[in-house]
């Protein structure tokens, strides 16, 4: 269950409980989809020539070249580099934006004449969710596209160097490179994931009621993921290209180096040196990698929800029994 339904037996969980569900569901996914998220970005945003095997410009010209070339470049723990500070941000992220989710659904259906299990309503308020956790773990964004665009040799030692060296040289700003676009791309890109999510998951229940629930949850999540990354993508590549800026020393084994002024800029340049194609750069392992992301969210963060309720429904068993008998 997803969002907040007073006929649900979940209806009684807390915002703490849905935070922590939400942060073990964002660890466990992060850690399975690492590898495409490295080479998605590879692809997207260290990458400003075109992507093509026939006629091959920049480093990477396929997915399966690419991971070739990362693999005997920089050996099978580049497929997990910039891990730590991803993890972070994963859980900071899937903490924030349940909870928030959740409390902004029951607050629609207490405060509101809406039905917070509508499609609708879980739009306006997964986008809100998206925004709030958002803002609370930019800087960790920012941190981890630093550390998966490193080649080598690695500009920075750990998380600790990349933080105090980013502080130093670029200021606290720097943090937040890349937040208007990604604000803008936020609200859609999560509306639409919870919107979707439910649509798929209805029509899924209602077509096959005795298949599993869990089933449902990963193909209507992986589902609500392409369809939404589609709808977004150039957004998000705006975000990745002024998140690098200042980072031209890493950027320069992959071909040529280019800096932006800012979002407009950033769109504009983009438009006028790589063309349309541009805006889609590297869009393939982005949608395998929103579908498994997505698909992996919602399926965990039902998985470990249901887990918490159900220990908290054998402790709240317990107790009764152990106060019958008490009194018995």
């Amino acid at each position: 269950m997803v969002g907040y339904d007073p006929n649900s037996p979940l209806a009684s969980l807390t915002s703490e409980e849905a935070a922590l569900a939400g942060s073990a569901a964002g660890m466990v996914t992060r850690a399975l989809i690492s590898p495409l998220d490295v080479i998605k970005t590879d692809f997207r945003w260290l990458q400003i020539e075109q992507v093509s095997s026939r006629n091959p410009q920049g480093k990477y010209w396929g997915v399966l070249q690419a991971t070739r070339c990362i693999l005997t470049e920089e050996g099978l723990p580049a497929f997990w580099k910039g891990h730590i500070p991803a993890q972070l941000l994963s859980v900071c992220f899937g903490a924030v934006q349940f909870a928030s989710f959740e409390s902004l659904t029951e607050l629609v259906h207490k405060k509101t004449s809406y039905n917070s299990q509508t499609s609708g309503v879980h739009f306006v308020c997964g986008g809100l969710a998206a925004c709030s956790a958002t803002v609370a773990c930019q800087p960790l964004d920012t941190l981890r596209t630093r550390f998966a665009a490193q080649g080598e040799p690695k500009m920075y030692r750990n998380l600790i160097h990349a933080v105090v060296t980013m502080y130093r040289t670029e200021g606290p700003l720097a943090f937040y490179r890349g937040l208007a676009p990604t604000l803008v791309a936020v609200y859609p890109y999560a509306g639409m994931q919870f919107f979707f999510y439910d649509v798929l998951k209805k029509q899924l229940k209602s077509l096959d009621s005795k298949s599993n629930g869990s089933l449902h949850s990963l193909i209507s999540g992986s589902f609500a993921g392409v369809i939404s990354k589609t709808l977004t993508y150039p957004f998000d590549l705006f975000k990745k290209r002024l998140q690098v800026g200042g980072f031209e020393k890493a950027r320069m084994q992959f071909g040529q180096v280019r800096t932006y002024q800012g979002f407009v800029d950033c769109m504009v340049t983009i438009a006028r040196d790589e063309g349309p194609r541009g805006f889609y750069k590297g869009l393939s392992p982005s949608l395998l990698k929103a579908a498994m992301s997505t698909g992996f969210t919602f399926f965990w963060y039902e998985f470990f929800i249901n887990a918490i309720s159900s220990l908290k429904g054998a402790s709240e068993q317990r107790e009764e029994d152990c106060q019958r008998f008490m009194k018995g």
